[in-house]
């Protein structure tokens, strides 16, 4: 057997592994050694030595615990709950105003953080008692929960981006120019979606009664610059500074994670108990992503040295397809991926394979990275695995999993819809990024 049908074989086990149930990482890294040590011998101990060495002098991977900390310190000093409760009186008299509450909060909260799990576990906890109480419809109150919750995957700076940069070969600063207003895009339109129905059946999204108004203008600014302002302070201090070239990802990050700090000891929330659960949080989250970023990289350079991977960027290249047609098979392939894996595994694993062609075929790498970031956040929401249903549906017990199923359907399409619009105009996602760093 040659060693490119021998990786052939290799990439089999691991979709076999992968669909049976066994860690991830844990699998890639048996069968790297497995038939590594088929194909060429001993070596494959020193090759995966190099590569993991490479991968941990990667610096810009040194901003994704950093990043996770910010998200997790943010969230212990309750500024998710702050921004939900100011919306939510300055929204108040409009129909809808629970859902727009949510949507507006995921978005600003997105910019602060990406850790997916626990935006939209604390957004259940916040707002579903308040849908329940209000008559909301559940379906779409689920929908806006979910969807929200997953924006902090796309909009920077995101974990996902952090991590993408790398694999694709592009500056993490033009990535996260690239993905912002995609990311804004797909806000506005489950925003837009919100609007319209609560609009056509008001009884999806009544107002919330009277004794829920605010008292007074005073109440509501209060409420806005103690809740809203210094989060986007925080926000500018990390993004701004990183757009802006004032720092580098990393050095954003670490600022970003100060300014968070800072905000726990102003609002009183600091406690030793909470910085410690931030801790082991962090360590938990960015744990998981550098190890299967590990073992990943080993089996990428197996995969390659075996010479399987430039077989099939061959084959694909020899396809006589236009690169358009290409592309379009590339993101439905990514969406499908999407269904029973998760961002890591699509990244670290599959993204290596696909992109000898996406480098023959010419295609600018910020838009064909974009595309794929706006295409895994759909991972979010498709089921079977849609991890957000399982989150949502742990905070708030009273919603059927088919109601949350259902309700995230809609916001898919809309996600979709959004994936569409970059594709066929690419200046969504380039516009920016010229702007700020030129061609």
């Amino acid at each position: 057997m040659s060693n490119e049908i021998l990786g052939i074989v290799l990439l089999v086990g691991l979709l076999t592994g992968i669909f049976a149930g066994f860690p991830i990482a844990f699998t890639l890294i048996i069968l790297s050694i497995v038939f590594g040590w088929i194909g060429f011998g001993d070596s494959v101990f020193y090759l995966m030595v190099f590569q993991t060495i490479g991968l941990m002098k990667e610096e810009t991977l040194a901003a994704v615990p950093l990043f996770v900390f910010m998200g997790h310190i943010l969230q212990q000093a309750g500024l998710m709950e702050r921004l939900f409760r100011s919306f939510q009186l300055i929204l108040a008299p409009v129909r809808g105003s629970l859902y727009l509450g949510v949507l507006f909060t995921a978005t600003v909260f997105a910019t602060a953080t990406g850790i997916i799990g626990a935006s939209v576990t604390v957004m259940g906890m916040m707002a579903a008692p308040a849908m329940i109480r209000a008559g909301y419809d559940p379906k779409l109150s689920a929908g806006a929960i979910a969807a929200g919750g997953t924006l902090g995957i796309l909009i920077p700076p995101s974990v996902m981006l952090v991590v993408l940069g790398p694999v694709v070969g592009v500056s993490i600063v033009k990535l996260f120019a690239a993905a912002l207003i995609p990311g804004l895009l797909l806000s506005a339109l489950y925003i837009a979606y919100a609007m319209v129905r609560c609009y056509l059946d008001p009884s999806v999204g009544p107002p919330l009664p009277r004794e829920m108004w605010p008292k007074s203008a005073v109440e509501v600014a209060k409420e806005f610059f103690s809740g809203v302002v210094p989060l986007a302070v925080v926000i500018f201090a990390a993004l701004g500074s990183i757009l802006f070239g004032i720092a580098t990802p990393t050095e954003a990050a670490a600022m970003g994670a100060f300014g968070a700090f800072l905000l726990t000891l102003a609002y009183g929330r600091f406690s030793l108990a909470r910085l410690k659960e931030a801790c082991l949080d962090t360590l938990e989250t960015s744990s998981l992503v550098l190890f299967l970023a590990v073992a990943s990289n080993i089996y990428g350079a197996v995969f390659t040295r075996l010479g399987t991977s430039r077989m099939i960027a061959d084959w694909l290249v020899t396809l006589t397809f236009d690169p358009t047609i290409m592309l379009i098979v590339l993101m439905v392939l990514i969406f499908v991926l999407g269904w029973p894996l998760e961002w890591p595994a699509i990244i670290f694993i599959f993204l290596p394979i696909f992109l000898p062609a996406v480098q023959s075929m010419k295609i600018d790498p910020v838009w064909f990275s974009t595309l794929v970031a706006v295409n895994l956040q759909t991972a979010f929401l498709s089921p079977p695995v849609a991890m957000a249903a399982y989150y949502l549906r742990a905070v708030a017990p009273q919603w059927e999993l088919a109601w949350i199923y259902r309700g995230m359907f809609d916001f898919m399409v809309l996600q979709v819809i959004g994936l569409v619009i970059v594709f066929l105009f690419p200046e969504v996602a380039l516009w920016l990024p010229r702007v700020l760093f030129g061609s």
